[in-house]
């Protein structure tokens, strides 16, 4: 059985099942992408059922328990989110096409996950944070970097954590319930990333996670999880969404800062006009 013929049998059947087992096939059709990296539990949780009812529901649908039914639809996920897999997908005269478009849609993905109330809480909580961290991985990092960037031309307290001569356990010891964690975490994901998470979460920490799915192992453990598009098409991950997510995150919150965002950036323009620095330039920008 492939996904496309798992999709079609709860089709077929959707309007015959009783309320807890259509939920939960409701849920394996618009979530499969959760169900595939979710524990059992997690799922249950979510859906408000026992363990017990999603094995039925897995052996309703033609599988010997649930777990064949979470490994056939990590395995469909996986075949269609890989760089090898999207290539084989595309027409050589139109890989240039092909590929403007995987970006576009990555900022239309990124953009659903952004909503107005959600780019709120954020402002409000970096408003309120003492210092704000941002941490990242491998590429992940690159995020990490440009949203410190952000906050320090803002004239806020940020560090930067990443993968160095210190764990990342080691450089967020200092976090207290007054700070914010910003986090990026792009596949593959990272244990050591999951376990700082998880110390800065008992902590009492904000802590805002980027991910490309919410099945990501940080998302459980975040007070404002935030989706991004990073499909690549020759690339683990692209990182045109996470980019186009920190621009808007953080230029709303230099709109929101009032006074405080203009004195900042208008003392970062001033040093642009050190000429030790920079070449004089008419609109010179960084």
């Amino acid at each position: 059985m492939n996904v496309a013929d798992l999709q079609e049998i709860i089709r077929g059947k959707i309007d015959t099942f009783p309320n807890k087992t259509r939920r939960v096939a409701e849920y394996l059709l618009t979530h499969s992408s959760e169900v595939a990296f979710l524990s059992i539990s997690d799922v249950a949780g979510r859906l408000d059922v026992s363990k017990a009812q999603l094995v039925r529901v897995a052996r309703t649908l033609g599988f010997d328990g649930y777990s064949t039914l979470k490994n056939l639809l990590k395995q469909a996920l996986l075949e269609q989110v890989s760089p090898s897999s999207i290539a084989e997908r595309m027409q050589n005269a139109d890989i240039p096409q092909d590929i403007c478009r995987l970006e576009h849609a990555n900022i239309s993905e990124t953009l659903k996950g952004l909503s107005s109330v959600s780019i709120v809480e954020f402002c409000e909580a970096a408003k309120k944070a003492a210092a704000i961290y941002c941490m990242g991985w491998g590429i992940s990092a690159l995020v990490a970097e440009w949203f410190y960037t952000r906050f320090t031309e803002l004239g806020m307290k940020a560090v930067l954590v990443r993968r160095g001569s210190m764990s990342l356990i080691e450089q967020t010891r200092a976090m207290g319930d007054t700070d914010m964690l910003v986090v990026c975490e792009l596949p593959s994901y990272v244990i050591e990333v999951t376990e700082a998470v998880k110390r800065i979460r008992k902590k009492g920490a904000f802590i805002v996670t980027l991910t490309d799915s919410p099945a990501a192992p940080i998302c459980h453990m975040s007070h404002l999880p935030l989706r991004v598009g990073d499909t690549s098409a020759m690339f683990g991950s692209s990182l045109i969404g996470p980019m186009f997510a920190v621009h808007v995150l953080t230029s709303v919150l230099a709109y929101n800062l009032g006074e405080e965002g203009k004195t900042a950036l208008t003392a970062h323009k001033e040093g642009l006009a050190d000429e030790r620095v920079y070449y004089p330039a008419y609109g010179l920008r960084y």
